[in-house]
């Protein structure tokens, strides 16, 4: 919800004293009830070796918690790199020039910070762990950190198309012989997805809306590119869901048009610091193209297994600041995506879509993300999560209040869930179900502008996230049914220092002195339903970001830990498995971020003098083969 939305808008909420002390604050908000349950409730072929303590992770004291130029490992685990950003992903590509990059090399090298990952299994419907396809999204560029300072006097155009280039997506063909993993050169699946020239159909209520038309597309319905592809999901039927996250920093500009100003300024339109494509591409400058802000902010479906496909973006799945399209089957057959909108004091969506899907019809799946109604979470203070759908004609969502369609309602998802009541979360990212019970955990990051505290988010202000759990109630067979219009939730993990009773951290009863993390970002189950939680921003706290696990049930509930380090500067984000769980992939984003090109913190992972850090997708499996 904006900063901004009338006070009649906002979910009730005591303001805190700021006398009160942050530890009083949350115990009035915590019960003992609340503290026991969670206590204790039901390419380039580099290795890193074992470095640290502990069997499942690291303990106590392990040098894991303390920075360094290079990734490290838990004892008995052991990482690869396996792909870096400029590696050749399509034939013909080039080598990686740092000191000579184009973007027409770029259009067919692996893309810049690599996040979201999915492993899908070669051939399509096995469950092949040795070989698939290795569908990664590319969020942003930051020219600092691509080209030396001479470089960044380039003419415009050129830079420009080298960071459209450098977005996306890419589709790796992956094989594992002797734990080691190879990306297939010359691959029939392997394919670039950019912002410079992939064009991409429109799908669902939007599409061809007047609101979506510009001067390259005046029917609406293709758009030239993706941007700020965070993370996504995987469908039932073997599509790939991409969620354009962060889409304000693209836009520049005076706008022309009085009646987006609104809607535009809810996304952060135009943004300070935009990165200025205005000047080489007019699609970004908000005074010759109003309407283009409204093409991006949605989820993009992709089809690995076919590289001729063209992607779509499916607009029933609404419009805001997608971190994350989880794809749930329910036990009728239809198809449930859960989203957070990464952002302070935003919300978390759910899709459940009309129809069905039927594994033996495949033509079942092609309507499914079209034709549904995405709904808005609200979470009451005793532990109570009703989801409002964001209907057009329901309740305030009428043409009095500006909405004169759906179209609308999805392309101003963020006004229609102010409206609606949601409730303003503490920068809702990844929400994943856990595919064993059928609950949901929401990574709540980070919020450190927060001054009204509720139940679901704790404290104020909150600069070290937390995680809900959200749990469906059964259906008349007892299966988790999650397209229920109500869940419960309970505060699964704070994330914080215990040793440090401001920070307000609450972990289980089997939690080490050094099992805290902070700023949770995504999240993850391996075959055995053990949570694996990446973060972003805990670099703040004196720790590398990084992956912990931790089970959701049973003694070792909510006590996490470490089993992967980042290198300095970097977060951690994408993990997924392979089906049998023997490797654990993951994105390693923006090594050596802050520091300065000729003389960066680390130039991980080549460490290869004049050759800039990179970001890369790194494979981590146990060093006796079993699973992660």
């Amino acid at each position: 919800m904006p900063d901004d939305a009338p006070p009649s808008l906002r979910p009730p909420a005591p303001a805190p004293d700021p006398a009160d002390p942050l530890d009083a604050v949350v115990a009035r908000r915590w019960s003992r009830r609340d503290v026991l349950r969670l206590a204790g409730a039901g390419a380039a072929a580099s290795w890193v070796w074992a470095c640290g303590g502990g069997g499942r992770g690291a303990e106590a004291g392990s040098p894991l918690r303390t920075k360094s130029p290079d990734h490290r490992v838990a004892d008995g685990y052991a990482a690869q790199v396996v792909v870096r950003w400029g590696d050749p992903v399509t034939p013909g590509a080039p080598a990686f020039a740092p000191a000579a990059l184009t973007a027409d090399a770029q259009a067919r090298q692996f893309g810049f910070n690599n996040d979201f990952l999915a492993f899908l299994p070669l051939p399509k419907g096995s469950a092949s762990s040795d070989h698939g396809l290795l569908c990664v999204n590319h969020e942003y560029t930051t020219r600092a950190d691509m080209l030396p300072p001479a470089d960044l006097s380039r003419p415009a155009a050129e830079l420009v198309a080298l960071e459209q280039a450098a977005h996306g997506h890419s589709v790796l063909e992956v094989t594992r012989a002797g734990g080691t993993w190879t990306v297939v050169a010359a691959s029939p699946w392997a394919r670039r997805i950019d912002a410079r020239t992939t064009r991409i159909r429109v799908a669902g209520p939007a599409a061809g809306h007047p609101r979506l038309r510009t001067t390259a597309d005046p029917t609406g319905t293709e758009v030239v590119g993706t941007l700020n592809d965070c993370s996504g999901g995987v469908t039932p039927w073997g599509t790939v869901l991409l969620g354009e996250e962060n889409v304000d920093g693209y836009f520049s500009g005076t706008l022309a048009d009085d009646a987006e100003r609104d809607n535009h300024r809810r996304m952060g339109i135009p943004a300070k610091g935009a990165r200025p494509w205005a000047a080489a591409d007019p699609r970004f400058d908000l005074g010759r193209e109003p309407h283009e802000p409204n093409r991006f902010g949605w989820v993009v479906e992709v089809d690995p297994y076919d590289a001729a496909s063209v992607p779509v973006k499916r607009t029933a799945l609404g419009r805001f600041k997608h971190e994350a399209a989880t794809t749930v089957l329910a036990p009728d057959g239809r198809v449930v995506v859960y989203s957070g909108d990464d952002e302070a004091m935003q919300c978390v969506y759910r899709y459940v879509s009309r129809g069905r899907y039927d594994p033996l019809d495949p033509a079942s799946a092609e309507d499914l993300l079209d034709d549904g109604t995405l709904s808005v979470g609200r979470f009451d203070d005793d532990g109570t999560l009703h989801w409002l759908p964001l209907v057009h004609g329901a309740g305030p969502l009428t043409s009095t209040a500006g909405f004169a369609s759906q179209a609308d309602v999805l392309i101003e998802a963020r006004r229609a869930a102010a409206l609606l009541g949601a409730t303003p979360m503490d920068r809702p990212e990844d929400v994943e179900a856990n595919p064993a019970t059928g609950r949901v955990y929401v990574a709540l990051t980070k919020n450190k502008d927060r001054t009204q505290t509720d139940a679901a988010n704790p404290r104020a202000p909150n600069p070290y996230g937390h995680v809900l759990e959200l749990i469906p109630p059964p259906d008349a067979h007892g299966r988790p049914d999650p397209t229920a219009d109500a869940y419960t939730w309970e505060v699964f993990l704070r994330a914080g220092n215990p040793a440090r009773p401001t920070d307000g951290a609450a972990y289980g009863a089997a939690a080490t002195a050094d099992g805290w993390l902070a700023c949770p970002d995504n999240v993850a189950f391996d075959p055995r339903g053990r949570l694996w939680i990446a973060t972003d921003g805990a670099d703040d706290y004196g720790v590398p970001d990084g992956v912990y696990v931790t089970d959701v049930a049973g003694p070792g509930r909510a006590a996490p830990q470490m089993v992967y380090a980042c290198p300095v500067g970097a977060e951690l984000c994408g993990p997924c498995f392979t089906p049998d769980g023997t490797t654990l992939f993951v994105s390693v984003q923006h090594p050596g971020e802050g520091s300065p090109y000729g003389a960066p913190s680390t130039r991980w992972p080549d460490f290869t003098p004049n050759v800039p850090p990179r970001p890369s997708v790194v494979a981590i499996r146990r060093t006796d083969g079993t699973q992660v």
